[in-house]
């Protein structure tokens, strides 16, 4: 019979997209355990989106830097957390260093994906996960599963997957708009051009000029949104736009915070998006969206939402997950024409107003 438990650790995913896309998790143990407290350590930039989680009990900031042992620094963390008696950690990275917190903090049950040798401080481990669960939510939905007691072999053996779902406070979007001076009452289009991963994910600035200058015509304003590393692609899609027509398009790369930008993206009408955080995060909040692919796959991660649609080719060449394109042409994005993701847009905005 599955344990009971009521107090969770888990060890969050670095990027974005991936804490968005552990959502699902912390959704199926809530269903598992509804009484459950959990705690999710995580880096500065994602405790915000753990905000907007209500699954979430308790956010802790972790100071490690990308790659960084940080041996000490771990061990004073899962000592600091020892006395709140975690039952269960889960640790959703692969790697060592991820797996020394729970094993410091003296957590009974340590439960986590194979990865670097972490047989000493893992002690709940799925070992050939990858092979029968190809989506990454899927794989994080396992582990809310002991795979000691139970035999996760495909992914019908998870039942429902629930998709993530961020909180979003309605009420503040007005403020945002009058602070960013971004007109409020009219149609808008979000623009996700960034990826943090590289180049070989980012759909060409002059393909996304054209999606806006079609939509300021048509209907209304464009947001552009990013972190402060999107300014240059940002302004290389406004070089590419008309001077009459660049009033209506909103550059918000580096000006909003993650909070802001979860709000305004729930307010887009529609959303065009490379594979990005921003992507998982537009899904989360209900906005439907055009996710243009290039090196990476939906068979991967796809945005998890019924709003969804992707765009992508079936080169020879493609998915190969490289962050600059070996080959030096990108055809995996430059082939996919702004016409075909006109298409894909109209397309979702019919099916809207059915």
């Amino acid at each position: 019979m599955e344990q009971k438990h009521s107090k969770i650790l888990i060890i969050g995913p670095s990027w974005i997209g991936d804490m968005v896309m552990a959502q699902s998790l912390f959704i199926k143990l809530k269903e598992l355990y509804p009484d459950s407290q959990i705690t999710v350590t995580a880096p500065n930039w994602s405790l915000p989106l753990l905000q907007r989680m209500p699954e979430v009990t308790k956010a802790v900031a972790n100071t490690f830097t990308h790659g960084e042992l940080a041996l000490g620094k771990r061990r004073k963390l899962g000592k600091e957390l020892e006395p709140e008696n975690y039952d269960l950690s889960i640790v959703l990275p692969n790697s060592f260093k991820s797996a020394l917190v729970p094993f410091f903090a003296n957590i009974k049950s340590r439960r986590g994906l194979k990865g670097e040798q972490r047989y000493i401080l893992l002690n709940q481990m799925y070992k050939n996960i990858k092979q029968t669960l190809p989506l990454m939510v899927q794989r994080y939905v396992a582990c809310a599963f002991n795979p000691n007691t139970c035999n996760i072999s495909k992914p019908e053996d998870l039942g429902h997957i629930p998709y993530p779902k961020l909180t979003v406070n309605l009420d503040s979007i007005p403020d945002v708009c009058r602070k960013l001076n971004i007109e409020y009452n009219t149609h808008t289009l979000g623009i996700c051009p960034g990826a943090e991963y590289g180049e070989a994910k980012r759909w060409p600035a002059e393909y996304y000029a054209e999606i806006i200058k079609s939509w300021i015509k048509s209907r209304g304003v464009a947001c552009i949104f990013g972190s402060g590393k999107d300014q240059t692609t940002a302004d290389k899609i406004v070089t590419h736009i008309p001077e009459e027509l660049r009033s209506k398009c909103f550059i918000l790369t580096g000006k909003t915070s993650l909070t802001e930008a979860i709000d305004l993206l729930a307010h887009c009408e529609i959303v065009v998006t490379n594979d990005s955080g921003l992507m998982h995060v537009t899904a989360a909040v209900g906005t439907p969206l055009i996710a243009v692919y290039g090196s990476s796959t939906t068979g991967y991660t796809p945005p998890l939402s019924h709003k969804a649609k992707t765009v992508f080719l079936n080169l020879e060449c493609r998915p190969c997950f490289k962050r600059e394109c070996p080959l030096g042409t990108t055809a995996c994005l430059r082939q996919i024409t702004p016409e075909i993701v006109l298409e894909k847009l109209n397309e979702a905005l019919n099916t809207e107003l059915k």
